[in-house]
This record gives C-alpha cells, sequence and structure tokens, in this order.
C-alpha cells in the first residue's frame, strides 16, 4: 500500500500547470458531487427502511475505507465531504429537481474540462496511470486545505 505522500506526489506529477490545477480545484469537488447524486440516482430497495439509506451510502463508505487506509485525518475530512454532498443531492430531490439530469449534465461538462486541463498541462489524467487516482484527487485537494489551517495530513504506510 502506498503511503498518501507517495499518492500526492505521483498525482500531483501530472497537476503542475496553473491553469490545469485551478480547473481542477473547481471540477474536482463537483465531479465527486454529481457522481455521488448519479449513484444516489440508482433506484434502490433501502427506501422503505430510511429515505437516507442508498447506493451512494454504501459505494461512499467503501470509499471511505481507501481514505482510513490512507491517513486518519483524510479519512475524516472526506467522510465529512461525503456526508455533505448526500445532503446536497438529497436537497435536490426535495427542491424537485431531476437529479440524474442535472448530475449527468454536470458530470459530463466538468470531465471536460477536466481534460482542457490537462491538455494545458500536456500530460494524461492520472486515473489513466491506476483507477485508483479518481479516489486521491479529491484527497490531493483537502491535503492542501489541511496545510492552509494547520492540520497535519497523517502519512502513515499500511501493510496490505
Amino acid at each position: 500500500m502506498r503511503s498518501a505522500t507517495t499518492w500526492f506526489e505521483m498525482y500531483g506529477e501530472s497537476h503542475q500547470n496553473k491553469t490545469n490545477k485551478a480547473i481542477h480545484w473547481v471540477a474536482i469537488p463537483v465531479i465527486l458531487l454529481v457522481s455521488i447524486g448519479l449513484v444516489q440516482a440508482i433506484p434502490h430497495p433501502f427506501a422503505e427502511v430510511s429515505p437516507y439509506l442508498n447506493w451512494a451510502v454504501f459505494a461512499w463508505a467503501i470509499c471511505l475505507v481507501f481514505y482510513a487506509r490512507l491517513s486518519w485525518t483524510i479519512f475524516a475530512g472526506m467522510a465529512l465531504i461525503g456526508a455533505a454532498c448526500l445532503s446536497i443531492n438529497f436537497a435536490i430531490v426535495a427542491a424537485g429537481l431531476p437529479l440524474t439530469k442535472l448530475c449527468a449534465g454536470v458530470f459530463f461538462t466538468a470531465w471536460v474540462f477536466q481534460f482542457i486541463g490537462h491538455k494545458i498541462e500536456g500530460k494524461k489524467p492520472s486515473f489513466f496511470q491506476d483507477i485508483q487516482f479518481l479516489l486521491v484527487g479529491p484527497a490531493w485537494l483537502l491535503q492542501f486545505v489541511y496545510r492552509q489551517v494547520g492540520i497535519p495530513v497523517e502519512t502513515r504506510r499500511l501493510a496490505a
């Protein structure tokens, strides 16, 4: 298992250009939000158990295992971010907006910008190398926020 520092350094290699970084600061959180929304919109048999239980909750729980193995501080932040994304998507549904159509359109648009950023950068997106980089991207942004506010980014290496 790679350490958080190793993941962030590897991810950062293809995110050096200022324009590409700026695009990522907007597109990654948006893609995370709408990806969770798309999974949230999948019909599920759990509605009778709880209106807040759906496939996105289960998928995000699996993602949190990755973050917990990476860093407890990253795990805590990503747990809060995931909860915020779920809440925003519930609010979208409560407002009567079409979650699937809205999320699909925003998802497509944000990825177009991501690829434009990588074209400017001159490097392929990291997830072409390893699909896990799709989870590293949001954590990579979070570690910058942590450093600005003085929260340590725990970078431990665990046995696989």
